[in-house]
């Protein structure tokens, strides 16, 4: 097989996976693992077939992964930290260093190497990652603290856990602690200046290059990623493994400065790693052999039921004693949350890589040698904590999210942008038959009466940072922009893609559809229109006006679309239909038909309704 073939087949299984993970509803990831590994076993070629080393391998790895953490580190807002800064501070430090020790000890346990490699696991394994956590968040849906809590821990924790195994390195190669400690000591120095110093001045200098307008905009991707790639290998050359630090505080301080916008380069950067995951994954599974997981497979699952069951539990437990700011649930759902993921797998591969060229080097010392025979076993060892822990994890996380009140497993909830007389009724409506809402409106009038009246209702623009960033959106599955401004209806529905998808994007169809003429909004940059029939704004308001009201219905085979509208004639406007698979939805304005057994709802004149739901 040709390299262009490989790359080409590894694309294909790429998508596939990610689209059966997706209509399966299991994590990407673990099918990324099956089918990597199965390509290698099936086919017999693997990414080192066609690189000169595997240094090769590992330096695109490694840079792979700082595009990862860069891209991980302009998702956190520094906001998030008034409600989850006290169990994030205390997951990434006291948490951070009873996982070393009692993964350590557990190594030791259940592995029997030396001590100083059960360190180095101990060290590698303290790490989560974002290739795994922001795959299984998208499943799981979480509240919006637990989320900020361990997408947070998840990028932070990575870095950190890559310094710990330097210094365990450094450690095992001056021949024990005490010989050792004081190399360690300033290692650790090195890296957290280096960086942290080189990560925030980048991005000053970056802030100050994009508000100067010095990068053009068709070059701003291409900048990007040379930024990554120069600050990634620049701190390594100067501190071993200080790269990964430091792209992750280069994203952090551009993520929360305000001179410049970094939204288009975020998004660009979330679709580089659908394809960055996809195929790091794939190549590294296929790089274990199945004779190399035979080797290891008991032991490795008596360490995986360990780190499960035993350390993270503990330390999770441990780190949060008197603590105030999480709960009992939410503690054990972070207690049972801890998948690894690439960033595991990529250091595990240099460390026992450096190891095995330690051994090399010093070919009469036993203890080098025998060091050098457990770090060969490290790399399917690994390969198994993760692919045991993404798929305990993967299965186990959304249901246990959901029985402790944490996750809305698929929300159907509206967000409406606006809150007008005629949303307020709908929405009333919609609060009556148990569906959530929430009013976002400019207008103090309206959010006074929306609130008046019962309804969740916040006074904000719907295009505004606090709508985006601020605002709890739990329960949430849909947008419906229905402001008086059909280019505002047009934005937020563009906003908001990230959130909520573009099949769950909707505003009112405006008045100028029927146009079609070149001046109207693009439809490109329209969300999907809703409400059947493509009710217009003054045709919902002059319906209300008259004391129409929210009524479901239920429809049948006996019960017909065609029955309801001879029931109710033009003095009705079907809105929603809700059913126990899908949920609460809008209709689409183009729909031909509304096939049963489903309910409606509906804006209705006052009159009997033969037929109401229930």
């Amino acid at each position: 097989m040709t390299f262009l073939a490989y790359l080409a087949f590894l694309l294909l299984l790429g998508v596939v996976a990610q689209w059966s993970a997706w209509r399966l509803k299991l994590p990407s990831i673990l099918l990324l693992l099956v089918f990597g590994f199965a390509l290698s076993q099936f086919t017999g070629t693997r990414i080192d077939d066609y690189l000169a080393n595997e240094s090769a391998l590992l330096s695109l790895v490694g840079f792979f992964v700082a595009i990862i953490l860069f891209e991980g580190g302009l998702t956190l807002k520094i906001s998030e930290l008034k409600e989850a800064g006290t169990p994030v501070f205390r997951l990434c430090t006291i948490a951070v260093v009873i996982a070393f020790g009692l993964t350590t000890v557990a190594a030791r346990v259940s592995l029997g190497y030396h001590w100083q490699i059960c360190a180095l696991l101990g060290a590698i394994l303290v790490v989560t990652g974002p290739t795994v956590v922001a795959p299984l968040l998208r499943l799981i849906k979480p509240r919006r603290k637990v989320a900020s809590i361990v997408k947070w821990e998840g990028i932070v924790v990575d870095p950190i856990g890559a310094v710990l195994a330097v210094l365990v390195f450094i450690i095992i190669q001056q021949g024990g602690l005490q010989q050792g400690w004081d190399n360690a000591a300033l290692a650790i120095l090195k890296t957290v200046v280096i960086g942290v110093g080189i990560g925030w001045l980048l991005s000053k200098a970056t802030e100050y290059l994009m508000a100067e307008h010095l990068i053009p905009d068709f070059l701003e991707t291409m900048f990007f990623l040379a930024l990554i790639g120069v600050a990634f290998a620049g701190s390594n050359a100067l501190q071993h493994e200080s790269g990964l630090l430091t792209v992750t505080v280069m994203g952090v301080a551009l993520a929360n400065q305000k001179r410049v916008s970094v939204r288009h380069i975020l998004e660009f950067k979330e679709n580089l790693r659908v394809l960055i995951i996809s195929l790091l994954f794939l190549m590294l599974s296929g790089r274990i052999g199945l004779d190399e997981l035979q080797a290891v497979w008991k032991k490795g699952l008596f360490f995986l039921a360990l780190l499960i069951l035993v350390v993270r539990p503990i330390s999770v437990f441990l780190s949060n004693l008197g603590s105030e700011k999480t709960s009992f649930k939410e503690q054990l759902f972070l207690a049972l949350l801890a998948p690894r993921g690439i960033v595991a797998a990529a250091v595990t591969s240099v460390f026992a890589l450096e190891i095995l060229h330690t051994a090399e080097h010093h070919p009469d010392n036993e203890t080098y040698a025998a060091l050098a025979a457990e770090a060969g076993e490290l790399v399917p060892l690994v390969f198994i904590v993760i692919f045991g822990t993404v798929t305990f994890y993967g299965l186990l996380a959304a249901p246990l999210a959901r029985r402790l009140g944490l996750s809305d497993g698929n929300p159907t909830g509206v967000l409406f942008a606006g809150a007008n007389s005629w949303i307020r009724v709908v929405a009333k409506g919609l609060v009556a038959e148990g569906h959530q809402v929430l009013l976002l409106d400019t207008q103090y009038e309206n959010i006074a009466a929306a609130r008046l009246e019962g309804l969740r209702a916040v006074r904000a623009n719907i295009l505004s940072e606090y709508a985006e960033e601020e605002i709890d959106l739990s329960g949430l599955g849909h947008l419906v922009a229905a402001t008086p401004n059909n280019e505002v209806n047009s934005l937020a529905a563009q906003e908001f893609q990230h959130h909520f998808g573009k099949a769950k994007v909707w505003q009112i169809t405006p008045q100028d559809v029927d146009a079609h003429h070149s001046k109207a909004v693009a439809n490109h940059m329209r969300g999907r229109f809703c409400f059947f029939g493509g009710p217009k704004l003054r045709d919902l308001g002059l319906l209300v006006a008259k004391g129409a009201v929210m009524k479901a219905t239920q429809l049948t085979e006996k019960f017909t679309l065609d029955d309801f509208r001879k029931t109710h004639g033009d003095d009705a406007l079907i809105l929603f239909q809700s059913d126990e698979e899908k949920g609460l939805r809008p209709i689409m304005a183009d729909a031909e038909d509304i096939e049963g057994p489903t309910t409606i709802l509906s804006l209705v004149l006052e009159k009997e309704d033969p037929t109401p739901a229930g």
